[in-house]
C-alpha cells in the first residue's frame, strides 16, 4: 500500500503527529510519500515527495491509495489541491480546532489506522467549484472544495458584484464582497457571514453576500449544476478572488465564471461520526 502524508510543517504538534505516522506505517510495510515541505522540514531525505514536480497532474492513474492530511480544515483543503482530480480518498486527522473536514482525532490514530488497512471504511464523494477568468486573467488554483470569495481589496469602499445566473441577470450585490459556497464550505466563511448550513451531499451552492449594503438581500441556496457569471465595479479598480483561502488580486475589467467541476473530492469516512454529530459537538448545535 502506497500512502501520502501531507501536513503543516511549521507546527511542532503536526511534526509530532507525522513522526508517530512514520513509525507505525514503517512496522506495516506502507510505502510512504512526504509532501515536500514534511520531507524538508523532517529532513528525511530517503521518502519519496508526493506530488513530484516531474509528476504529470490530473491522471486518472496514481501511485497513491491514500492521502492523509494531518492538521486542521486547512490543511485538508491544501491536501486537497495537491491530491486534484486523481480520484484518491484523503482521511483528515485534526490537529486543529474545529475540524469538520479532518474529523479523526490524534490520539486515535493507531485504532483508525488499523481500520484503514482492514477495509472498514467509506468514501464521500464532496463536491468542488472551478472558477475561471475572461481571457485577460488566469486562476491559479481554480477549483475550490469550501468556496470561491470575491472580495474588496485593500481598505477600499465596498465593491458591486454583478451576478448572472445561467445567463439571467440575478442582482447587483453591493458588499464587501460575494461568497459562492459548496454545501462543504457552508460551515466555512459562509456560517460566519450568517449563510445557512446544509449538510455535504445536498447538490446545492450558496451565494452570499459579505456585510451587504441592503438589508433585505439574503444568501441564497442554488442548485449545483447552476452557471454563475460575475462582473465586479470597485472604486479603486481591484478586487480579490480567494479559491479556498489562495488569494489573487484582478482588476475590475476581468470577469470569472463559476460551476461545478467535473471531479469530486473523495473523504474516508470511519465511524459512524458525521456531519450531524460534528454539529452537535463542534457547534453545539441545539444546546
Amino acid at each position: 500500500m502506497n500512502i501520502a502524508i501531507f501536513g503543516n510543517a511549521m507546527k511542532q504538534q503536526t511534526l509530532n503527529e507525522v513522526q508517530n505516522l512514520i513509525e507505525y506505517m514503517s512496522a506495516h510495510q506502507i510505502h510512504i510519500f512526504l509532501s515536500q515541505e514534511l520531507r524538508k522540514e523532517l529532513n528525511l531525505r530517503d521518502y519519496e515527495v508526493y506530488p513530484r514536480e516531474d509528476e504529470v497532474l490530473f491522471s486518472d492513474m496514481d501511485p497513491i491509495d491514500f492521502a492523509l492530511s494531518v492538521g486542521g480544515d486547512g490543511t485538508f483543503l491544501t491536501t486537497a489541491a495537491a491530491v486534484g482530480n486523481k480520484n484518491v480518498p484523503i482521511l483528515g486527522i485534526n490537529c486543529g480546532h474545529l475540524g469538520f473536514l479532518a474529523e479523526v482525532q490524534t490520539q486515535d490514530v493507531n485504532y483508525i489506522m488499523d481500520r484503514l488497512l482492514d477495509g472498514d471504511y467509506t468514501v464521500e464523494p464532496r463536491s468542488l467549484l472551478s472558477v475561471t477568468c475572461s481571457e485577460s486573467g488566469r486562476i491559479m488554483d481554480p477549483n475550490a472544495l469550501n468556496e470561491v470569495a470575491i472580495m474588496k481589496q485593500g481598505l477600499s469602499s465596498m465593491i458591486t458584484v454583478e451576478t448572472r445566473l445561467n445567463g439571467e441577470f440575478l442582482h447587483a450585490y453591493e458588499a464587501d464582497g460575494l461568497i459562492v459556497a459548496t454545501a462543504t464550505g457552508s460551515t466555512a466563511y459562509n456560517m460566519s457571514v450568517g449563510g445557512p448550513l446544509m449538510t455535504p451531499q445536498t447538490p446545492a451552492f450558496l451565494l452570499s453576500p459579505i456585510a451587504s449594503h441592503s438589508l433585505n438581500v439574503r444568501p441564497l441556496v442554488i442548485p449545483d449544476d447552476s452557471k454563475i457569471d460575475l462582473s465586479i465595479r470597485s472604486r479603486n479598480g481591484n478586487y480579490l478572488v480567494s479559491v479556498d483561502g489562495r488569494s489573487q488580486g484582478f482588476s475590475d475589467d476581468i470577469t470569472l465564471h463559476i460551476e461545478k467541476a467535473n471531479y469530486s473530492v473523495r473523504l474516508v469516512q470511519i465511524g459512524t461520526n458525521g456531519f450531524i454529530h460534528s454539529l452537535k459537538v463542534k457547534l453545539n448545535w441545539g444546546r
